[in-house]
């Protein structure tokens, strides 16, 4: 019943609940009762169902979600504060990603994402890392299946998306150069823990402002801040030394 809340229906009716969870009426006025008594569920003065406060306490306790916010925070404010961009935090969740943390920029480009929110890992910077660190099983699955394109740029093209993996794992970083929007690019690095990435640390900009070169250092820096906060040092991949963000230098 939960599962049947999206960001494009928030709010439902207990008909609507019913038909998207599969459950005769009966069983789905019971459940959801019982949903509201636990605070998973509220209900409005309109008479429709929307997900309730208590459910964002019990996440909010989720270890990969809380303890690497608290962490990350301090960096990624750094690193708006050095851009003023957008910057976001993600984390894999079998074959999508997770958006756990994110700042918008007053004046940065607008982006489809959310805390909360799911994305496929093959279009974003920060899913681009994801996947190109994930498990070989992970990276074939997402080979193997449709690639949905979001602009005439998005690399749908399981042969051509192998090789962009192997060149974000060469470098250590990866650029989505406008596959999610066409006025957006973002540039993103990873985030390692004691079981290897973790995490995606990124920065988003409009496209006909951006230098990933420039970026690049920028983001790769902040991600090792964040993975030596995590516990665990890592050898520094080849190419040009990243200029450490203020946080680094502190």
């Amino acid at each position: 019943m939960l599962d049947a809340f999206t960001p494009a229906t928030p709010a439902l009716t207990l008909t609507e609940l019913a038909r998207r969870a599969g459950l005769p009426l009966p069983t789905a006025h019971r459940r959801a009762a019982e949903l509201v008594a636990w605070g998973a569920l509220e209900r409005g003065d309109d008479g429709r169902y929307r997900i309730g406060l208590r459910l964002w306490e019990v996440g909010s306790l989720a270890p990969r979600g809380l303890g690497l916010r608290e962490l990350a925070l301090p960096i990624m404010e750094d690193l708006y504060e050095v851009t003023h961009e957008n910057v976001q935090l993600a984390v894999r969740q079998g074959l999508e990603l997770v958006f756990i943390e994110r700042i918008a920029g007053r004046h940065a480009v607008p982006v489809l994402t959310r805390v909360g929110g799911r994305f496929a890992l093959h279009a974003t910077g920060v899913g681009l890392v994801l996947l190109a660190y994930a498990p070989a099983e992970v990276q074939e699955q997402v080979l193997a299946a449709p690639l949905e394109r979001y602009t005439e740029l998005t690399i749908t093209d399981p042969r051509r998306l192998r090789r962009c993996l192997a060149e974000v794992r060469r470098v250590g970083y990866a650029v989505s150069d406008r596959q999610v929007t066409m006025d957006a690019l973002s540039v993103a690095a990873p985030i390692r823990g004691s079981d290897g990435v973790v995490a995606a640390i990124s920065l988003v900009v409009a496209h006909d402002r951006a230098d990933p070169l420039a970026l690049a250092p920028l983001v790769q820096a902040a991600g090792r801040v964040l993975s030596r906060a995590l516990g665990t040092s890592y050898r520094r991949p080849p190419g040009r030394v990243p200029s450490p963000t203020r946080s680094e230098t502190q």
